[in-house]
């Protein structure tokens, strides 16, 4: 009996090939060779593009079969490649048509969206080369890590307080005292400081490969790039001009290594995600992948075949076609599966909550499959709930409580109150309270409490400066955000005025207690317990220089400020009762509200009134939280520009009240805090916050 092979081999050069396995899609090493799976549905044909590494003419293109597609899909198996010297990507034929949305041009080569390394950008800032038409290409990645045994951590998200870090930024500056500055391994290496301070979450700004070249431009002698990586190239690999070893292809090696190494000293990693848009742009935009692959199944498009911006960045991607949907959860279950992130931040997440024509929809499928997937089911969800096209969700994004939110509205109502906004005390009660007229539905973890990001002013530059100064973006200082809700504290900028640079301090304190004494998850910005500048700019994305990186000297000159940030965080640990998502506003256990808000006096405060002075008493209740003991936290604010005096609660017999904190000047470690001198009472002076504690 004659046997015949069911998929025959075919040969060219020195390498085989056959049919090959739709799943999964991308470029999989397999013995012997790669599998390589690529879906479009509008082309009419696909063919495989091999290189060298770094020659710019390939070595061998191979067309697919006509026997080789299975629907929209073309795979095929090549034998003989040489996974640590080939690079490759694909040219696609069928017709251009523009007003019909179909880009196809066979003379491109395109990147495969399922690329789990890209070259082309392996070293960061090393100049372009302007000649090579094929910058992006894909490289193989073996999947053989050694964990030792770690996992995503799985915290609770109520025990979470994040630090928002650019990776680069972290570390580049020379005093940050590591030694691979600005990579994933330099910042492993301050994990001892991020220990110390207390986070337990680190989210990092976009690591998927984006290319700093896009858009360069020279001003005032500067080199200026696309610096923070919001312009994703590639959704499945890691930015290897992050990596000390890049340009060896290991830069998922030591991506790994680093979350490994953090997971082992109990902080998760989340990335923010970038699934809104992508760096191909407009119509004007380079054609990198998506476009020239399936443009119309990517993107957006307008009847005419123009471009959706619904994101201000050139095009929109169409998150709710089947096809893109898939696309995101496959990327999401790689990063979790093989990299152990423990969670996402969706940049412009309500992007993704619109349809093929932008239209909002009222149960967006991806949400839906986001929420309820498998592989997913413990990892952190977190969207900012607004996109650049004016859909605004804060409170709406979703009613599953997989789903958390960047609280813009806690951002802006905190920062109005403290500068002495006394309309906004009514809300602020409700943002203290974890938000529950935004997420009655859910409960306070969906909350993520925040007063600056990566978007805006610094903490130290939010009382420093009324106005932004962006003016070395070459923007005319027209770019970047003019609601800032910010105060200079009477000078603009930098000063040598003992008293502005008090105030400063207070005001950044007074934020950071109020922040993480509410309900909800604390989000800190990197550099904010430290008072980082950046000199007034709002919008540092193409700053790769001193105004994005962290000046680590600040951390000596302004260690008071992180003192009283790492003992905030330490407080916050160290009584659960802050801890508590639930809206349970009545009496425990100790007989007293769990939560309840004072005026001057005990008890009397209209929460309906404008008001610059008022207080917030926690009533933690051993046996439910498991603390030794009943205790109680009163924390009194104070955004008047005169002193108040503030008559303090009657606690249970045998109690007395210390003080924990003063913004103007002083902080203790749980169990360090210092006996009142008059247990009745206490005097806040101008803009000042006080954290009392009644224990026995």
């Amino acid at each position: 009996m004659i046997m015949i092979d069911t998929f025959p081999t075919n040969q060219m050069g020195d390498l085989s090939y056959r049919a090959g396995r739709v799943f999964p899609f991308g470029a999989t090493i397999i013995d012997g060779g790669v599998n390589f799976s690529i879906f479009s549905e509008d082309a009419t044909g696909c063919t495989l593009v091999l290189f060298h590494h770094g020659q710019k003419q390939p070595f061998v293109e191979i067309p697919f079969p006509e026997e080789f597609r299975i629907g929209h899909v073309y795979t095929m198996m090549v034998f003989g490649i040489n996974p640590e010297t080939t690079e490759y990507g694909y040219r696609f034929d069928g017709p251009f048509c523009p007003e019909k949305g179909l880009l196809f041009d066979k003379s491109r080569i395109v990147l495969d969206p399922y690329a789990k390394s890209v070259s082309g950008r392996t070293v960061w800032g090393r100049t372009p080369d302007p000649e090579d038409p094929f910058p992006h290409r894909g490289q193989f990645i073996r999947e053989d890590y050694e964990w030792e045994g770690d996992k995503p951590l799985e915290i609770a998200p109520e025990e979470l307080v994040i630090y928002e870090l650019h990776v680069r930024s972290f570390t580049v500056h020379q005093g940050s005292g590591v030694k691979y500055r600005g990579t994933y391994a330099g910042l492993a290496e301050k994990i001892p400081y991020l220990k110390e301070l207390g986070v337990n979450c680190v989210e990092l700004m976009p690591i998927f490969e984006f290319d700093e070249f896009e858009n360069p431009r020279m001003h005032d002698g500067r080199q200026l790039l696309n610096y923070w990586g919001y312009s994703t190239v590639c959704f499945f690999a890691p930015k290897a001009g992050y990596s000390v070893a890049g340009s060896f292809g290991l830069e998922a090696d030591e991506l790994k290594n680093m979350i490994r190494h953090f997971h082992q000293n109990g902080i998760q990693v989340i990335l923010d995600v970038v699934f809104n848009h992508t760096a191909e742009g407009n119509e004007l935009g380079p054609t990198i992948s998506y476009r020239g692959i399936d443009n119309r199944t990517y993107y957006m498009l307008t009847p005419e075949g123009y471009y959706y911006n619904f994101s201000g960045c050139g095009n929109t991607m169409n998150c709710n076609d089947p096809v893109v949907r898939n696309v995101v959860l496959d990327c999401l279950r790689y990063w979790v599966s093989a990299y152990h992130v423990d969670g996402f931040r969706f940049d412009l997440a309500s992007i993704l909550a619109r349809g093929e024509d932008g239209t909002p929809l009222v149960d967006p499928p991806l949400l839906d499959s986001l929420a309820g997937d498998a592989v997913l089911g413990k990892t952190l969800l977190i969207a900012e709930a607004w996109d650049a096209g004016g859909l605004y969700q804060v409170g709406v994004f979703s009613s599953s409580n997989r789903w958390a939110e960047w609280n813009g509205r806690y951002r802006d109502c905190l920062r109005r109150f403290v500068k002495g906004g006394a309309e906004q005390a009514p809300e602020l009660y409700r943002r203290i309270s974890g938000s529950e007229d935004l997420y009655h539905e859910r409960n306070a973890s969906s909350s993520i409490n925040f007063v600056t990001c990566h978007d805006g002013f610094t903490l130290y530059d939010l009382v420093s400066y009324n106005s932004k100064h962006n003016e070395a973006n070459g923007e005319d200082n027209r770019d970047g955000c003019n609601d800032n809700d910010s105060w200079n504290c009477g000078v603009e900028g930098s000063t040598q005025d003992p008293q502005i640079h008090d105030l400063r301090m207070r005001q950044m304190k007074n934020m950071l207690t109020i922040l993480l004494t509410s309900r909800g998850i604390p989000m800190l910005l990197a550099g904010d317990e430290f008072a980082n500048s950046q000199q007034g700019n709002n919008n540092a994305y193409c700053q790769d220089n001193e105004v994005s990186w962290l000046d680590w000297a600040d951390l000596k000159k302004n260690r008071e400020l992180f003192d009283y940030v790492r003992h905030l965080i330490a407080f916050r640990k160290a009584h659960p009762v802050l801890r508590n998502m639930e809206y349970r506003l009545g009496h425990n256990g100790t007989g007293y509200p769990e939560l309840s808000f004072h005026g001057e006096q005990p008890w009397q405060l209209d929460e309906n009134v404008p008001a610059l002075v008022f207080a917030y008493l926690y009533a933690e209740d051993h046996e439910r939280f498991g603390t030794e003991a009943d205790c109680f936290l009163y924390i009194a604010v104070n955004a008047h520009w005169e002193e108040h005096r503030m008559q303090l609660p009657i606690i249970p017999a045998g109690m007395s009240w210390k003080l924990a904190f003063d913004s103007a000047g002083f902080s203790a470690a749980p169990g360090e805090e210092t006996m009142l001198g008059d247990p009745g009472s206490i005097v806040l002076g101008p803009r000042s916050i006080k954290v009392l504690v009644g224990a026995p």
